[in-house]
């Protein structure tokens, strides 16, 4: 196997995966499981009986730090696997480190090493500098959500809805800044040590319209009560106003994911041909360098001049058709689908990772205006595609 398959089979493992794959769902599980270990050990230092099983907890997170460490060399590596968009892996990389989830992943482990690089002892003020930098590791446990579909519905669901959200915000900042002004002017004089400037009314906006108030200041003058009931009453719409919009998103995902699920076929398709063109991305390649996914494989090879029985070294050429099947193994069964993207469903102008994360299946083929195309994780699907998709059991997914 040359390195170009172990980085694609690295890759594969991974990312996130699915019931079929036991490597990428082990994977996984370690992941996971060293995430909650780490934040069970965050939560239990801070009491006092934690003291005596300092040395057991210090080697637990020295293992987990190991793991997040060796995860996210693994991804500089296959980088371009994940980003098919860069023309380079240097590129790739960088769209990475400077991702969200680059971001978050590497101050996982950062502080960790960084406590040893820098002791603190030859550092002023280095002891609070490191426990703050210490405190970064509750950030582990937003990892999880790049690991499990039930998480990746809540960031979609706040993607497709964080223009109606940011005006939701927006009316709460404004009705909190005025209800601070107005309460200000019929307070001031009344305390002016509890209302000394119009942002002294901000706390009390805040914890009136968001929540039922603290008591630690509050109005007195008979305009300011009947004011304050106001705004109590406003308070509860506009707490519902940021609820509903996220309410209607979890519905509206999780109507398209079975609106799109019901436009497979009903019927599950053996192996498909996919026809190999000079400007197609397989064009030229070697039969074991094909982005199939796990649990399928070459089987034939169509050219003029015969059928082909391919090995890993047999070369693709312009004009082949290939011949793409599943595998059985066990009590496992592989298969591929057909998907025709509608206006009905929503996935129009959709990248292929979102409905492909949704589905819990792998893209194989795109046919657009009766022409294959390679499917990439941000290519952006049209209306009228039919993609090809494989996964396990015809009911279940992969």
């Amino acid at each position: 196997m040359n390195l170009s398959s172990r980085r694609k089979n690295i890759y594969r493992i991974i990312r996130i995966g699915y019931t079929g794959d036991v490597p990428s769902r082990l994977f996984d599980a370690v992941i996971a499981v060293s995430i909650l270990l780490n934040l069970f050990i965050i939560f239990f230092e801070t009491f006092e009986a934690s003291a005596r099983y300092l040395p057991v907890l210090n080697a637990i997170e020295f293992v987990t730090v190991v793991i997040f460490t060796v995860e996210y060399i693994l991804r500089l590596l296959t980088a371009d696997y994940a980003y098919p968009g860069k023309k380079t892996m240097a590129a790739a990389v960088l769209a990475f480190v400077l991702s969200l989830y680059g971001i978050i992943d590497l101050l996982s482990f950062a502080p960790y090493w960084l406590s040893f690089i820098f002791p603190a002892a030859k550092v002023p003020l280095g002891a609070v500098a490191f426990r703050m930098l210490r405190v970064v590791r509750i950030l582990r446990l937003f990892r999880i959500n790049r690991y499990y579909d039930a998480f990746n519905v809540i960031t979609d669901v706040l993607r497709e809805k964080k223009n109606q959200i940011l005006s939701a915000v927006f009316i709460i900042l404004m009705l909190v800044i005025g209800a601070s002004v107005i309460m200000y002017s019929l307070e001031h004089d009344a305390q002016p040590d509890q209302f000394r400037n119009a942002f002294s009314g901000i706390w009390w906006a805040v914890s009136t319209l968001l929540t039922v108030g603290y008591g630690d200041i509050y109005p007195i003058t008979a305009a300011g009560r009947f004011v304050g009931i106001i705004l109590a009453f406003l308070g509860v719409g506009i707490v519902a106003i940021p609820t509903g919009i996220i309410s209607a998103g979890f519905v509206q995902q999780y109507t398209k994911i079975r609106d799109l699920e019901g436009m497979s076929n009903e019927k599950p398709l053996d192996c498909i041909t996919v026809n190999v063109s000079e400007d197609d991305g397989w064009c030229g390649k070697k039969a074991g360098e094909l982005d199939v996914p796990p649990g399928a494989e070459v089987l034939l090879i169509l050219r003029k001049r015969g059928t082909v029985i391919p090995d890993s070294d047999t070369a693709i050429l312009a004009g082949d058709r290939i011949i793409i099947g599943s595998e059985r193994s066990g009590d496992a069964e592989f298969f591929f689908e057909e998907i025709t993207i509608s206006e009905k469903g929503g996935w129009a102008g959709v990248a292929l990772s979102e409905l492909c994360a949704s589905l819990g299946v792998n893209a194989v083929r795109i046919k657009r205006d009766g022409k294959d195309m390679i499917p990439k994780d941000d290519t952006e699907l049209s209306e009228g595609d039919l993609v090809v998709v494989f996964r396990k059991s015809a009911g279940g997914r992969m």
